[in-house]
Formats: C-alpha cells, structure tokens, sequence
C-alpha cells in the first residue's frame, strides 16, 4: 500500500518525504480545503513537485473546494498550470471541477475526494465512466463494505482510504456548522472547526441552558476521536485499499515527521512478516503526537465510540530540529521548545528513541548557555551522539 502524507507547507513536505512518504498531498491557497494550512504558491508548487519527485515521491494536488461561480473563473487556468508542472493527479469532489480538468488537462489524473461522500459502488461507477482513476472513500464505510465494493469496481481503479487523524463529525467533512456560525465556509476551505467546540442543550419554553456532562471540562457532543489504524494494516490491505492517507494538513511539522515515521516503519513491517504483530516500539509512537482519544472510525461497524471530549492528549513535547549532520560532535540545531544541558529523546529514521545527552550549548555569537529559551533560536549542541539533518529532538512530558 503506498503512504500518503499531508504537506501543508515547505517544512512539514519536507518532512513527510525525509520519514518515508510515497506520496504527499497539498494545495495552493486557492481551491484546497485548507485555506489556513500554509499551503504554497504557483512558484512553491514547482518547486514542491520538483523536490519530491527527486526522491520518488508523488505529488497529488487538493482542488476539492465545493466551487461557487465566483472560483471558476481562474480555475481553467490553474489546473492547465498544475499539468505543466507535472503532478502527479488532482483530487477533485466537484463534477463541475472534474469536467473542467478532463476538458483542459485531458491526461491529468483525478482522484476523487471523500467530500464526494462515496460509499457504493455506482457512485464510483459514474466517476469512473468520466475518467477518474482514484477513489478516496467516504469514512464511514466498514471493511466489509470496502471489500464487496473492491469486487464491484474495475481492478484497474485505485482505492484510498483514511487511516489516521482527525475525524470529521459531519459525512465525510461536508460540514455547515462553521458557516452558519461565523461565516466561514467549511466547504470552500475555510472551517473554524466548531464540532470541537463546548454546547449545551436549551429548551424552547425555558430560559436556563442545561449541560450535558461526560467530564469535568464540558460536553462536546459534536466532537469525534481521532482514527488510529496502525494495529490494522493488514486489515486495510485485505479489503484491496491502494493507498492509506495520513489526516493533518494543519498539524505541525512534528506530528507529520512522528506519525508518517511510525507508519512506514508499521507497512514495512507489514510488507516482511507473514503475521502482523506491530512490535509496541512501533505501536507506541503514534501515542507520542498531541491527539485525541483514538479509534478505529467505522471500519468495524461502531460509531458510536466516536463522541469524546476534544481535549488533546499531548506525551512529548518538539524540542529542536537538526539543522545540518553532526561535526565532531557539534550540531546545529533550531529550537521549539526550551531545552538545557539533559537528556532528550530522539525521533529519526533509523534509530527512534536512542537517548542523546546534550553537554554543552553554544549560540551563534560562541556565548555558551545553560538554557536555550528564545523561540526558533539556532544554537550549536555538543552531544553525545552524532546527528544527522531532519532528526528531531523531543522530551516525554
């Protein structure tokens, strides 16, 4: 199965591609459901495309806004633009966007977004017939559903399915809470996420709100887990889902290095053992990413473990990025979070968890310090261990 990654902007791309994506998704500032995600420009685009397909690495596009007339007019445009630059496929939920895409980029790839709340066969039958080569299933569909809807489609059509992150309380993320709370479209890439937010319920004939309490801190009976099915790959693969796709185009570049990071080494793991006993070294990683209580969604036919509390739970705290491979013992390194002579926990491609004991702090004018604390300060760290680039240093909390 490939693993695809969110790249919500230059860093956390480069992240997803360096922890072992084979695939990434992101979007420009117009057309992609995440306005508020840093998203790139036409420029960044190229250069975002360029930079992964250097490693092998394939680059699909967002353009899944449900459009007013108002977005068409440069959309022609801009799909011709993503077509020169080589992507690798669009994800479109609108029919309008899709027809637009065959008309002017007739060999473009098209994957259907999970907006277009896909969850039967003749559903896809009629994006198939238009010429989609993806599509990317409505969450609420259990495996068994999965798997009769595998027989029924062509073998040739790719299937993408959700296998971490949050978890949208409307069908498939076609929300009209955000608008109609604060005018911001949910629907045109804008959403304020409101499902998370505290409610009450009040009576018509009364003036008193009553709470509906699950905890000490409110209800949020909108508000859904997070899905987590790193335990379930081989569950995943059985039902002939193509690609597994990684939630978080708003999440730091933390989470996407931690969580892609214990997914590839999960599907690599997959892909040696004939039985799937994810080691707890593996397993345990996604616990180390601010979340919320996780799930497994609808794949097993149970939606109502999806009403919780929107409390995140946060173990481990970002403290630097590696700037730049270890010289004799010194690494230049950016600070997250405040950090001084300790022991840190280290995130990395090879060796995850290795302890690495900094010794010595030095800043970029050679005044030695006890403490780093200035936000994005770059330092030089002695340690015990060389480092290379892109490792990220944590701390359990």
């Amino acid at each position: 199965m490939e693993l695809l990654a969110p790249a919500g902007d230059k860093s956390k791309l480069i992240m997803a591609v360096e922890y072992g994506a084979d695939a990434v998704y992101l979007a420009s500032s117009r057309f992609g459901l995440r306005t508020f995600a840093g998203n790139f420009d036409l420029d960044e685009l190229k250069w975002a495309v360029s930079y992964a397909h250097d490693r092998n690495v394939k680059v699909y596009v967002t353009v899944n806004i449900i459009p007013h007339e108002s977005d068409l007019k440069d959309l022609p445009e801009y799909i011709k633009y993503l077509d020169e630059i080589a992507v690798d496929a669009v994800i479109c939920a609108d029919l309008g966007v899709i027809s637009i895409v065959r008309r002017v980029a007739p060999n473009m790839h098209i994957h259907v977004s999970t907006q277009a709340n896909i969850t039967n066969s003749e559903s896809a039958l009629v994006y198939i017939n238009l010429g989609v080569k993806r599509i990317v299933l409505a969450r609420e569909m259990t495996l068994d559903e999965i798997r009769e809807f595998r027989n029924n489609i062509p073998a040739d059509i790719e299937i993408e399915a959700f296998c971490h992150g949050a978890m949208c309380i409307s069908y498939s993320g076609r929300c009209l809470l955000s608008n109609f709370f604060t005018g911001r479209d949910a629907n045109r890439g804008a959403c304020v996420q409101a499902c998370r937010w505290g409610y009450t319920i009040r009576e018509e004939t009364r003036d008193e709100e009553y709470p509906i309490e699950e905890d000490s801190h409110g209800t949020y009976i909108l508000n859904s887990k997070d899905m987590c099915m790193i335990e379930h790959l081989d569950k995943l693969k059985s039902v002939g889902i193509n690609s597994i796709k990684i939630e978080g185009r708003m999440k730091t570049e933390y989470y996407v290095a931690n969580i892609v990071n214990a997914y590839r080494h999960a599907l690599d793991y997959l892909n040696m053992h004939k039985t799937y006993n994810l080691p707890d070294e593996i397993k345990n990683e996604v616990y180390k990413s601010s979340h919320r209580d996780y799930s497994c969604g609808f794949y097993f036919g149970d939606p109502k473990q999806m009403l919780e509390t929107s409390l995140p739970i946060s173990n481990y705290d970002f403290i630097a990025l590696v700037l730049e491979d270890s010289k004799n013992g010194v690494t230049k390194v950016e600070m997250r979070n405040r950090f001084g002579l300790e022991a840190l926990e280290l995130l990395s491609k090879t060796r995850n968890n290795a302890i690495i004991n900094i010794l010595k702090i030095v800043d970029e004018d050679d005044n030695i310090l006890s403490e780093c604390k200035i936000p994005k300060q770059q330092v030089y760290i002695y340690t015990d261990v060389d480092l290379k680039k892109n490792e990220i240093l944590r701390r359990k909390r």
